[in-house]
Order: structure tokens, then C-alpha cells, then sequence
């Protein structure tokens, strides 16, 4: 078996290995919160959550936000420092194979505000002898903070062909940039990609969001009750609560007991992807209740940015297959709504039921499309099979720049059963 792996750890330096978000780690000194009122003990564990420069906040169980500099952390796991090792090397190797790029999201949609941040799409190409050898090159290259993501033209290509919103709709922004003629031909041929399929990937798959967004925040509205339950009565088992929940909230519904019990399972697990429970467990659940403040941020699914980008999908959806392109710049009363919903001026049910009224018009949308039913296989296959080839030309004929005399190291493989770690 063989892999692209970092043979021995044991000489690398952990406390300068890089940290991407959500890593878990664990600080060397004592340090305030971000509002200085309590202070965090050395040896503290959380999960990064946002970098600038040497500064990293962590997110600590049962604490908050905590900032560090980078060198007084020390991620907890030998798999996340491969991680982070490989992503900055892939990162520092393939971007020079940069062959399409696009600034994507509020910038491409015009609604950005003056501190939105700048995401990046983009497409890379291997060099010929990165896919000549045992060793699998990544597919993926994304930066650190997580703004940038490029992949690989070969899967790119799949899932141009499944219709991915995300790699869709980064053929179709103002802002797209051929960096290469190969990246060139892939935006010549953008339309080969173009199908009805977007009645799936991006309306009906809003819409499905949206509906699970509404229930997220029905379960949100009895988190508030069960919290406050628990800490009144740390005694009381899941079974005592969610026989409580279901009276008050369900009533005579079906299976009343058996949803409060589910819903009682989902807070927890949520409550632990946030970093709120050191484990997904009611025990923890409780003990959360006695020691914590419950003012805490919504779960991240029920943040504006969430519900606003539903509405958008829709409308681009309707757009495209009623006229062969996509909506991507947003104007007028559909920009006005999109930034209401943004900004946090209208509730969440409010632009939920946007999204909902929306989605009405796509099983018409469909029935009138300008659309061809399925995407053009044959002409992605010959745009694949001519990229690899031009990759291998350049590099036999030891043409300048990175798939030439400038190609970064092929990776080696190597067999994990060799492996120090």
C-alpha cells in the first residue's frame, strides 16, 4: 500500500507547523479570554478558529474565544500535523499550476460590503510526472484560512459534470481568469457543462436546505427550555426531559417521545461540532447547563449567510434554465432582499418562506428550459485527454515554466508499513 506520507515526524517543529481552522490544539501559557474576563490555564485544548498573521483564536470547551500566538500552541494530533504539512506543501507546489482562477461569492454576486472577504476558486493541472508514478498527488489545494480552494482539472472536470454549484458557478463569474490556454479552453467550452442538472444541484437542493434550516431553528427555539430545565434539575435523565419536551412542544404529534428524544441527541452532537461539549453526550449536556452561560451564538447552520445564499441558488436556478446562463449578479428587488436577509434585518422564517415562494417557478422553469438534458460528456472527455497531453508535451519538449523545466518535485511513494509514526 502506498501513499503520499511524511515519513518521521519526530524532527518537526510543532510548534510551527501551520494551523488551519478547526484544528485541534493545545496552548503552552496561561491567557485571558478575548474579553479579559477569565483567565485559561496553560494546557488548555480547543479548535482554531480563525488566523491573522501569528495571532490564532482558539475556541476553548467551556471557555470561549482565546487568542494565542502561534508559537504557544501545539496541535494534539500526529494526523492533523500530516495534515497541515501536507496542505502547506501541496499549497506551495501546485499553485504555480494555477491554470483558471475566479474570485467567487458576496464580490462575484455584488454583495460584498467594504470588509467582505475575498474567495478564490480555482482550477490546477498536474505535471506529467506527478500522474505517472505510484504516489497520489492531491486533488485538492486549499489555503490555510480556507478563502482559496483550486482543484485538480481532472476533478474538476467531474464535478463540472454533476453540476456542483461551487465549481459551476466559478466558470460563470465576472471575474474569471484564464491563467493558462489550457484553463483557457476549459472557459471556451463552459457551456458543455450547462444542463438541466442545475434543476437538482442548485434549486431543489436549496430548497432541501431550506427546510432543514427551518427545523434547525425550531430545535434552536426549545434549546433555550431543555438548558434551563437541566440546570434547575441536574437530576433529571434523557428520558425525564424529552418526556417533558414533547408535552410542551409536541402535544398529540406522532411518535411525540421518540422526536424528543432525537431532538434532545441532535442538540448535543451540534453542541459538540460547535466546541461547546468537550463529548456528544447528555451528561455533558448537563453539565454544560450548571457551569456555562446559555448566551451563546446560534449554531453555524442558522447564520444569515446560510439562509441568503438559499434564496440566491433558487433564483440562479430559475434563471439558467429559462435562459441558458446562470444569474450571477444579483440586482434590484432580488439584491435588496438578499442583503436584508445578509444583515440580520429580516427573521430567518421570513427568508426561508422567500426561498420557498421562489422554488414555486422551478418545475416550470424546467418544463420551458433552453437547456440540453444532460451535460456534453464527450466534449469534458477530449478537454481532460488534450490538457494531459499538453501537461505531458511541455514536459518532454522541457518547455519553461511549471509543467516544464520548472515543474515542482514529483512526490515519492513510499510504503506505509515503513511508516515511523
Amino acid at each position: 500500500m502506498t501513499s503520499l506520507r511524511i515519513k518521521n515526524l519526530t524532527s518537526v517543529d510543532r510548534h510551527a507547523v501551520p494551523l488551519p481552522s478547526g484544528t485541534e490544539v493545545t496552548a503552552s501559557v496561561d491567557r485571558h479570554t478575548v474579553d479579559g474576563a477569565r483567565l485559561v490555564p496553560q494546557g488548555a485544548v480547543g479548535r482554531v478558529t480563525a488566523t491573522d498573521g501569528d495571532q490564532v483564536t482558539v475556541f476553548v470547551v467551556g471557555v470561549g474565544p482565546v487568542r494565542y500566538h502561534r508559537e504557544e500552541l501545539t496541535p494534539r494530533r500526529a494526523g492533523q500535523v500530516r495534515y497541515a504539512m501536507a496542505r502547506e506543501h501541496a499549497e506551495r507546489a501546485l499553485l504555480p499550476c494555477a491554470v483558471l482562477e475566479a474570485t467567487v461569492g458576496s464580490r462575484a454576486w455584488g454583495l460584498a460590503h467594504e470588509g467582505s472577504d475575498t474567495d478564490l476558486r480555482g482550477v490546477f493541472l498536474l505535471p506529467f510526472p506527478w500522474t505517472a508514478g505510484l504516489a497520489e498527488p492531491p486533488e485538492t489545494v486549499v489555503s490555510s484560512d480556507g478563502s482559496a480552494t483550486y482543484w485538480e482539472y481532472g476533478k474538476a472536470v467531474r464535478q463540472l459534470l454533476r453540476a456542483d454549484p461551487n465549481t459551476l458557478e466559478m466558470l460563470w463569474v465576472p471575474e474569471v481568469r484564464a491563467l493558462d490556454p489550457v484553463g483557457e479552453a476549459l472557459l471556451k467550452h463552459r457551456e458543455a457543462f450547462s444542463s438541466v442538472e442545475v434543476y437538482g444541484t442548485f434549486g431543489r437542493y436549496a430548497l432541501s436546505q431550506a427546510r432543514k434550516l427551518a427545523q434547525a431553528a425550531r430545535l434552536a427555539e426549545h434549546r433555550h427550555k431543555v438548558l434551563t430545565w437541566l440546570r434547575e434539575d441536574p437530576s433529571q435523565d434523557l428520558d425525564q426531559v424529552a418526556s417533558r419536551l414533547a408535552r410542551e412542544t409536541l402535544g398529540d404529534a406522532p411518535d411525540a417521545l421518540g422526536r424528543a428524544r432525537q431532538y434532545l441527541k441532535q442538540l448535543y452532537r451540534s453542541m459538540h461540532d460547535q466546541a461547546l461539549l468537550p463529548v456528544a453526550s447528555f451528561e455533558a449536556l448537563g453539565l454544560f447547563a450548571r457551569e456555562r452561560s446559555m448566551d451563546f451564538e446560534l449554531p453555524r447552520e442558522l447564520r444569515p449567510k446560510n439562509a441568503y445564499n438559499l434564496l440566491r441558488l433558487v433564483a440562479c436556478a430559475d434563471h439558467w434554465l429559462r435562459t441558458g446562463v446562470p444569474l450571477i449578479r444579483v440586482e434590484g428587488d432580488l439584491r435588496a432582499r438578499l442583503l436584508d436577509i445578509k444583515e440580520g434585518r429580516v427573521p430567518l422564517e421570513t427568508s426561508l418562506a422567500w426561498t420557498e415562494t421562489m422554488a414555486e417557478g422551478l418545475e416550470d422553469a424546467r418544463a420551458k428550459t433552453v437547456l440540453p438534458r444532460r451535460p456534453d460528456v464527450a466534449r469534458a472527455d477530449q478537454l481532460l485527454r488534450e490538457a494531459r497531453l499538453e501537461s505531458a508535451r511541455r514536459w518532454y519538449a522541457n518547455a519553461p515554466g511549471p509543467f516544464g523545466r520548472d515543474m515542482p518535485a514529483a512526490p515519492e511513494a513510499r510504503d506505509e508499513r515503513d511508516e515511523g509514526v
